[in-house]
């Protein structure tokens, strides 16, 4: 399935079901990547509670609480592992806007085993051309 399809978007809010509840790790993320192929941006956004994903879509979300903004490249990169995110966002890889302290909270949920358990999964099923 092709990154950051519905498709994609799909699976991966699926294969979140599976992560332990993380109280206070709820935010609506609005989603921008840059330079996407082809030219241009592909912008979807999750609805993340306590954790876990619980719907995601292709879009925009006028009631999300901030946008994540990265390259295409980079955000394969990060999903491969091979950037991690704390070192994109140092970087200034990764561009957070509104409220940047409520999505800071869900930064800890890519250091789990779980997530990353989740990411390799995921990149297995990923057409990322």
């Amino acid at each position: 399935m092709k990154y950051a399809s519905q498709e994609w978007l799909s699976r991966q809010t699926a294969l979140q079901q599976t992560f332990a509840v993380r109280p206070g790790a709820t935010a609506r993320v609005q989603y921008r990547l840059t330079n996407a192929p082809g030219g241009g941006e592909i912008r979807y956004y999750a609805d993340v509670r306590d954790g876990r994903a619980v719907e995601q879509q292709l879009g925009d979300d006028p009631a999300a609480d901030g946008t994540m903004t990265a390259s295409f490249g980079d955000s394969v990169a990060i999903l491969r592992g091979e950037l991690p995110p704390t070192t994109a966002f140092m970087e200034g890889r990764i561009k957070l806007a509104g409220d940047v302290a409520k999505l800071g909270k869900l930064m800890p949920l890519t250091q789990t085993a779980e997530y990353k358990r989740h990411l390799t999964q995921l990149c297995e099923e990923t057409d990322f051309s």
